[in-house]
């Protein structure tokens, strides 16, 4: 049984059977008051928030969530973007695959291109400001957890 404020180990929850993954909702999602609505849509789904925090991403953190594109022409402003105002940083638990059924939600990068129904195709006007991240595989999100949540990995 998890009380409110017990953080939950996502070692603890892969071994269960449960699965985890990270999600933020972004500066501009905050911003734009639509966090409850995607709150929701995740809930909706049947998934669970197992925690989630109002966080003003520092630089630090920033960089080590996004390494893996530090030498792409837009590494800055993705950092500069994430940093502005507060995110929501969250771990979503569900079944096998949480990752890939949160990543549908999402939908693609471009809100553009991405599917009407989907967090970004309902929601999303920006490439650089798309509302929502959710890791991409299984090892990013254990990755990703460790950086957010790292005091309790």
């Amino acid at each position: 049984m998890k009380f409110p404020g017990e953080s939950v180990n996502p070692d603890r929850l892969a071994l269960s059977g449960v699965n985890s993954t990270l999600v933020i909702c972004k500066p501009d999602a905050v911003e734009r008051g639509l966090v409850g609505e995607i709150l929701g849509r995740i809930e909706r789904k049947g998934l669970k928030i197992a925690r989630l925090e109002l966080r003003q991403i520092d630089e630090e953190t920033a960089k080590q969530h996004y390494a893996e594109h530090a030498n792409r022409p837009f590494f800055t402003d993705l950092v500069e973007f994430i940093t502005r105002s507060p995110s929501v940083v969250m771990e979503v638990s569900g079944p096998d695959d949480t990752w890939a059924i949160v990543r549908m939600m999402v939908g693609a990068t471009d809100p553009a291109k991405a599917a009407p129904g989907t967090i970004r195709g309902d929601m999303g006007v920006s490439v650089a400001e798309n509302l929502v991240h959710g890791s991409d595989s299984a090892e990013a999100a254990k990755r990703e957890l460790g950086i957010f949540f790292r005091e309790n990995i």
